[in-house]
């Protein structure tokens, strides 16, 4: 590896200088982002294994990073849905199962029984209780040095198939080497390492990276060292100056200019069977303010499960069509996106508007035939799903771009579909979110949105009675279903998500219809869950909405889009799996009409105090943002604006509720630096997101 000092740039250096990246792992580094040596060095850990002590089995806890050391006790091929080579562990407190489903022969063999192993992981809940999925493992051989442990915190990158963490580690250690020779520019205010103490970006990165022997292990598991708040403060600052910029190219943007016919407008309110609240009302205002500006409208309308987004999105979109230009509406969900369509139809198309619908299961004519009604313009509004970001999607005049649920969509696809207009002009944009986030993180999260804020309920809607039972009463609740199904009513059986395996929630959910079945001969009963066909969740759910299903269980694919007045009462099974927000919008499905309604908490034992705690929050509550804020304190912010797997711009280190006390200071440099440093905006934004190209250009 060459360490002259004349080299190139860390961001101008391709992965393949590092020792052992040929052409084949670097285009598995890609699927990383990782293009360049500094690319690398801003992979950051995601957390730390604690390899410094050996963990006796009998003290294992689900979901903790460990090391555990045993003699194998049996090593079976097991068949079942999926193929797996079962690995039973054992020490002088217990035992625990290594699970691979991937796997080869000379695997097998070297986990001969009575072979002494070293495993590193996270044991997660499985079929034989606490199992370590693909762990990290070493076969430890006669005379090696057992007790031979790390001195330091071992760190855990991103990774991707195709790449192990040792050889990522092997990749940040080359990286900081070069490091050492050609540093990082340093582009912050002299002041901000002053704050954290830290001598230089490099020192920071270097500690994150490669903690030494003596360093505060609890800290450092917590995220709350000083270097690692220097790095979290950067990353904080990139964000915030990527979605200010943002803002600042889109004013300089121009957009149709979209004013609401009155007449029309209040044709469309006489046709609705109720009267729109005052919140509504001046939301949509707001709103119409936006439109009526020559440059495009990027709104964030925050409102409750109920609250009536949907109708202030049709008011907004009916401003655009009155100008003859098209509206995009995109949903994260074939269900949430049907019930949009619905809607929409029931309240367009008697003006003379067609609604399209655009998701994955169409057949290749019906894509075809909508495809060329959206670039023609024959179609008004356009219902969707990730299907639209597709590069075939091109609009005629696309004036307006709804997104409904935007926790479920990344900042750069939001970004992407603003291209998608023959039109030289920029789209309004309308973002919706029925999961109400705090103003401090909406504010942070979403800078370079106008925030709006439905904050009331539609007369009519009955609270919803929320109340714990334990499991031990099952029965109890049974009965209750069948008395509600006995009286005309329907019901709701939510069985949550096991491990994040939307395999073993369909089995459950199955299993649970099936006890059901048995047990309430005479109820209609339905299933859906994330594995079923798109036609046949569509059957399914239309039989429920139509009556014809008295009582549907389902796994969380429910929690928003489903709206059937008639149901009024909602199990949910071990709700202490879930966080608050997804709580309260999978108990928005029911409390819809005007009859009482109830949502019935079935936990499992033994119940912690903080999961007790938790779930006396939502029997006390309806408020979504009174939840919201007790979600952020338990859960972070990662349950109310998405996980990692949306696809969103995630931060690395950072982590908004942990680090909320520098967000004043984030704030206040940012200012400093757009105004008397802008030169230095986008090096700073490349540094963080150089692969995010929507995200970085605004």
């Amino acid at each position: 590896m060459n360490t002259n000092t004349a080299m190139p740039r860390l961001d101008k250096l391709p992965v393949t200088v590092l020792k052992g990246v040929g052409e084949r792992l670097a285009t598995t580094l890609e699927k990383l982002n990782l293009r360049t040596v500094q690319d690398v060095l801003f992979h950051l850990p995601l957390r730390y294994l604690d390899r410094t002590r050996i963990v006796p089995l009998a003290e294992l806890t689900a979901h903790s990073s460990v090391v555990v050391e045993g003699a194998v006790q049996r090593c079976d091929v097991v068949f079942g849905k999926r193929r797996s080579l079962v690995v039973t562990l054992a020490d002088d407190s217990g035992q625990v199962c290594l699970r691979f489903f991937h796997f080869n022969a000379a695997q097998k063999n070297q986990l001969q029984v009575g072979r002494r192993v070293r495993c590193y992981g996270d044991p997660r809940l499985g079929a034989s209780g606490l199992e370590f999925y693909h762990p990290e493992y070493e076969v430890l051989t006669a005379g090696s040095a057992y007790h031979n442990l790390e001195q330091t915190l071992t760190p855990v990158y991103p990774a991707t198939e195709g790449i192990n963490q040792k050889r990522l580690r092997q990749l940040a250690s080359q990286a900081l080497e070069l490091m050492q020779v050609n540093p990082p520019q340093e582009l912050l205010p002299a002041e901000v390492n002053a704050i954290f103490g830290s001598s230089s970006l490099s020192q920071a990165l270097s500690y994150v990276h490669r903690p030494p022997p003596d360093a505060p292990v609890t800290q450092l598991l917590e995220g709350r060292h000083p270097l690692q708040q220097r790095l979290a403060f950067e990353e904080m600052l990139a964000h915030h100056l990527a979605l200010q910029n943002s803002r600042l190219l889109a004013r300089n943007e121009e957009a149709m200019w979209l004013e609401t016919d009155p007449a029309l407008q209040q044709r469309f309110y006489d046709s609705l069977p109720f009267p729109l609240t005052q919140a509504q009302q001046r939301v949509i205002q707001e709103i119409q303010t936006d439109l009526a500006a020559h440059h495009p409208m990027l709104r964030l309308v925050q409102g409750d499960v109920g609250s009536g987004k949907t109708l202030v999105a049709a008011t907004a979109a009916l401003a655009a069509l009155s100008q003859g230009q098209q509206v995009a509406l995109v949903a994260p969900t074939e269900i949430l996106a049907e019930q949009h369509r619905i809607n929409f139809e029931n309240w367009l198309t008697p003006f003379g508007f067609k609604v399209a619908w655009l998701v994955g299961r169409l057949t290749a004519k019906q894509k075809r035939e909508t495809l060329e009604a959206i670039a023609t313009g024959d179609t008004h509004v356009v219902v969707g799903t990730h299907a639209l970001f597709e590069d075939t999607v091109l609009f005629a005049r696309l004036g307006l771009i709804i997104i409904d649920e935007q926790h479920r969509f990344g900042v750069h696809q939001r970004l992407t579909l603003r291209s998608k207009s023959h039109s030289s002009m920029r789209p309004h944009q309308l973002v919706m979110t029925a999961t109400p986030i705090p103003r401090t993180l909406a504010m942070t999260a979403y800078a370079d949105l106008d925030l709006s804020v439905i904050d009331e309920l539609p007369p009519g809607r009955t609270p919803v009675n929320t109340v714990l039972v334990s499991q031990q009463r099952r029965d109890d609740v049974i009965n209750r279903v069948r008395t509600a199904c006995n009286e005309g009513r329907q019901v709701y059986w939510v069985c949550t998500l096991v491990e994040d395996s939307e395999t073993l929630a369909a089995t459950a959910a199955e299993e649970i219809a099936q006890h059901l079945a048995e047990t309430l001969p005479e109820v209609s009963i339905g299933l859906v869950h994330g594995r079923l066909k798109s036609l046949e969740k569509e059957q399914t759910m239309t039989a429920f909405k139509t009556g014809q299903t008295q009582l549907l269980v389902a796994t969380t694919v429910i929690e928003v889009g489903v709206d059937v007045p008639n149901a009024s009462l909602m199990i949910i099974e071990n709700p202490e799996r879930l966080g608050l927000a997804q709580l309260h919008q999978l108990r928005g499905r029911v409390g819809r009409g005007s009859i009482a309604s109830h949502c019935v908490l079935l936990y499992g034992h033994p119940l912690s105090k903080v999961a007790k705690q938790r779930l006396q929050v939502m029997r006390t509550t309806s408020d979504g943002f009174v939840i919201a804020e007790e979600d952020l304190k338990i859960r972070g912010p990662g349950e109310l604006l998405g996980k990692r797997q949306t696809g969103a711009i995630e931060f690395r280190l950072a982590d908004l509720l942990r680090d909320a006390h520098l967000l004043s200071t984030v704030h206040s440099t940012a200012d400093q630096i757009l105004h008397h440093n802008p030169e230095i905006v986008t090096k700073i934004i490349i540094r963080w997101f150089a692969n995010h190209q929507d995200y970085v250009k605004g």
